[in-house]
């Protein structure tokens, strides 16, 4: 693979440095082709690469700011007055090609903000949408759900053009032939759901290129059903947060019977593999990193509270969309499709 360069929000998050270097650092000792431009305060930079013993800094450049948006910060405010924030630079870099993608953990709604208004939108597009993918019954394949969070509530309209880029997404990323898009909806009946979703699940109906299958409830999310599941930023991030809540629980659930007397942990010993296999596909981290489609680049946003584990995941997924040249093959799709529009 050819060198490719990554823009880091280093200041972003519930924890910025605390976990963006010590994943930046496991991202060059896994991915040798990769650069990394490391924003934000250079000083406390340099001291977090010091701290973590990282003494080659070939494949790094810092890019100084002298400005980091808080996480409860108004994204519109960040906007207007943060220019040289640590997120605002790192997209900056990506707008003018001198980075292939950017990653942050940082404030959403600033980062969707500034997204939108430094690398604009695609044709055809009115909005971004958060967009990951998730496990599901077969252990070879995922389901992309979107949108994640990035737009609390949306018309048919815009439902439509996620239902268009997710089935992009899911063809180009996980090389599917014709994803079966769905609806996540209260009920599978015709008559369930507002307006807005029966109005979607028309337009959808009514467009050769997607394979719409229909609604789907939050039970059936990990079933298979579906390779693309459409919804709204708010259900679609309760359903999310809901899942990973979940998932700590069985997990947490399973460890504390195995360690309950001597014969658990005896079953525990001769079941590690496939408890370690089980634990691996539910634990969260490894779903770190949303992607922003629709813009003209590739953005990629990490929980806010990620681990420095689950931070590194948030950026090879960066690079893997880089790598498999998402944003050139979404963008030409997504430009044919929607202003082709549905008959």
């Amino acid at each position: 693979m050819d060198s490719l360069t990554v823009a880091l929000d280093v200041m972003g998050g519930d924890n910025g440095p605390l976990v963006t270097i010590p994943a930046a650092k496991m991202a060059l000792e896994k991915m040798p082709y990769l650069q990394l431009t490391l924003c934000g305060d250079k000083s406390v930079i340099e001291a977090h690469l010091k701290h973590h013993n990282i003494v080659d800094h070939s494949r790094i450049e810092i890019c100084h700011t002298s400005e980091s948006i808080a996480m409860n910060e108004k994204p519109s405010i960040a906007l207007r007055t943060k220019k040289d924030s640590s997120m605002r630079k790192a997209l900056d870099l990506v707008q003018q090609g001198d980075a292939n993608a950017c990653v942050s953990a940082g404030n959403t709604g600033a980062l969707l903000a500034i997204a939108h208004y430094v690398l604009k939108m695609l044709p055809g597009v009115e909005r971004p949408a958060l967009v990951s993918h998730l496990p599901i019954t077969d252990s070879h394949r995922h389901a992309f759900m979107l949108d994640l969070g990035a737009n609390v509530f949306v018309d048919s309209t815009t439902l439509f053009q996620f239902a268009v880029m997710g089935s992009v997404m899911a063809q180009e990323v996980d090389e599917i032939e014709s994803p079966k898009v769905a609806l996540l909806n209260m009920g599978e009946e015709d008559i369930k759901g507002s307006d807005h979703i029966r109005q979607t699940a028309v337009l959808l109906e009514q467009t050769e290129d997607i394979n719409y299958v229909g609604f789907i409830e939050g039970n059936d999310i990990f079933s298979g059903k579906a390779d693309v599941i459409v919804c709204d930023g708010f259900v679609g991030n309760i359903a999310l947060k809901t899942c990973e809540g979940v998932a700590k629980l069985v997990m947490g659930k399973v460890m504390k019977i195995i360690n309950e007397n001597k014969f658990t942990r005896l079953l525990g010993v001769m079941l590690n593999p496939t408890l370690k296999n089980i634990v691996k596909r539910l634990n969260p981290d490894q779903y770190n990193g949303a992607s922003l489609i629709g813009l003209r680049g590739i953005v990629v946003k990490s929980h806010g509270n990620a681990t420095s584990s689950a931070f590194y995941n948030a950026i090879k997924e960066a690079v893997k969309e880089v790598d498999r040249q998402v944003p050139q093959k979404i963008n030409h799709k997504l430009e044919q499709t929607l202003v082709k529009g549905h008959k």
